[in-house]
């Protein structure tokens, strides 16, 4: 049973309409397509908080407290999707979002004993810090947040803290990523993420880069995608705030999404980060709703698989 819950916030990005993705999603059809491909759909509706106040950052973050009161919200409908044995689908809302997700996420699998993998499909690696981000906007400090980097209020989601955060480097793999401030990329090597940009992808190509960033997952993996749409190419998603040229072509996505598929692992998702204030007919949730139903199984390969 897959679980449909929407967050339409824009409160952690720098562009307001990212609130209306939700609303993109169902118009563009993702309940019939996961129904098409034989899974059993809830919408749960959407969760609740503060409006976006629009001010600047205060100590270097903006909306820090309704950024906390969203992922809080975001944290206690995932979990209980998870506790009740359903597929948390999130669906955005900006990246922000993930903090709550993800702390959700690796909540569940501490308490389970289970090992966890994240797939963070991106133009940007999220690792920026309040001494380093340039907007103070939260939603390009979830992985750091999650990797006990962050406003403690943020980090101790889901009963973490910074010296035990929801989630180790380790266990994340970052695809996609083209736009990573000066700064923040020493942060991200310090801390050992995989990140597989966009050089490595055009030199080795999209499967192998899968397989690398698919291998190695014990038995009983929590395979969590966390999928923001500007990690397409702008020419194929037009529909968010902060495109960034170079991005991978339909056919690569649809590749990482079958693959994904092929592992049978896939145990949550977030679909991050459409804006249909950017967008043209609604084009770039239609394409979402295209990948989602690749991780659920629909596969253009002519071949039995496996």
């Amino acid at each position: 049973m897959v679980s449909l819950i929407g967050a339409p916030t824009d409160v952690g990005a720098g562009e307001r309409g990212a609130s209306m993705g939700p609303e993109a999603l169902r118009v563009a059809g993702i309940t019939e397509a996961l129904r098409a491909q034989g899974v059993q759909v809830h919408d749960a509706g959407n969760v609740s908080g503060p409006p976006n106040p629009w001010q600047p950052p205060v100590d270097g973050f903006r909306h820090l407290p309704e950024v906390v009161a969203w992922n809080r919200a975001v944290h206690t409908a995932v979990l209980a999707e998870l506790q009740a044995g359903r597929l948390p689908v999130l669906m955005g809302g900006d990246h922000c979002l993930a903090m709550g997700s993800i702390s959700a996420v690796a909540r569940h699998c501490a308490d389970r004993g289970a090992p966890l993998r994240v797939l963070w499909f991106d133009a940007h690696a999220d690792f920026n810090t309040a001494a380093l981000t340039p907007s103070g906007n939260l939603h390009g400090m979830p992985v750091a947040s999650l990797c006990g980097d962050g406003p403690s209020e943020l980090v101790a989601l889901g009963g973490f803290s910074a010296a035990h955060p929801a989630l180790r480097p380790q266990d994340l793999r970052q695809i996609g990523i083209r736009s990573v401030d000066a700064g923040e990329k020493q942060l991200v090597h310090a801390a050992g993420i995989e990140v597989f940009d966009m050089r490595y992808i055009d030199e080795h190509g999209m499967r192998a880069t899968m397989d690398r960033a698919l291998a190695g997952m014990a038995p009983g993996t929590h395979l969590h995608v966390s999928l923001d749409v500007d990690f397409l190419d702008p020419e194929i998603a037009p529909g968010v705030a902060t495109t960034i040229r170079g991005g991978p072509t339909y056919r690569e996505a649809q590749l990482c999404m079958e693959m994904v598929a092929d592992t049978g692992r896939m145990s949550s998702l977030d679909i991050v980060e459409i804006n249909p204030a950017f967008d043209t007919h609604n084009r770039t949730a239609e394409l979402a709703v295209d990948l989602v139903e690749s991780l659920f199984g629909k596969s253009t390969l002519m071949r039995v698989r496996r």
